[in-house]
């Protein structure tokens, strides 16, 4: 009854799927492929379904999800990238990512709250904090003929 019979019996075989029975199988091509991703459409799909974001989910919404993943993964990764060779390395480390990140006006917004384990933080010197460069100094600096009040006291005392 189940079993599959012969082209003579009238049944094809199972799995044929709508094809003739042991005719040329057409190769599947993706959802990524026909959108010109790198990311998996099918498994942000499946994800967007399993995750109950919503009882439906069209067919566009995980080719447009996908696309705007991969653009900010690769901005993240050119960025990255400049930083990594800023500091004389080839390879991307999480400081490299922090720096992308946080040097960005726009990713920076995006991931404000966001802490980057081993990233470290900006490097920055408060105002306050740095050294004060007085009038005094700066007119002195110009005379170096006049000798220190150090040398000009010793001197008297060997003549």
């Amino acid at each position: 009854m189940d079993a599959p019979t012969t082209a003579t019996g009238g049944k094809a075989k199972k799995g044929a799927a709508g094809r003739k029975a042991g005719g040329p199988r057409k190769k599947s091509v993706t959802r990524s492929v026909k959108a010109g991703l790198q990311f998996p459409v099918g498994r942000i799909g499946r994800y967007l379904k399993k995750g109950r974001y919503a009882q439906r989910v069209g067919t566009g919404a995980p080719v447009y999800l996908a696309a705007v993943l991969e653009y900010l993964a690769a901005e993240l990764l050119e960025l990255a990238g400049n930083a990594a060779k800023d500091n004389k390395k080839s390879r991307i480390i999480p400081r490299h990512l922090l720096l992308a990140i946080r040097n960005d006006e726009e990713l920076g917004k995006l991931l404000a709250g966001v802490t980057i384990a081993h990233g470290g933080v900006l490097p920055k010197i408060h105002s306050v904090l740095l050294p004060k460069k007085t009038v005094e100094k700066e007119a002195k600096s110009p005379k170096k003929a006049a000798k220190s009040p150090k040398k000009a006291a010793k001197s008297p005392k060997k003549a």
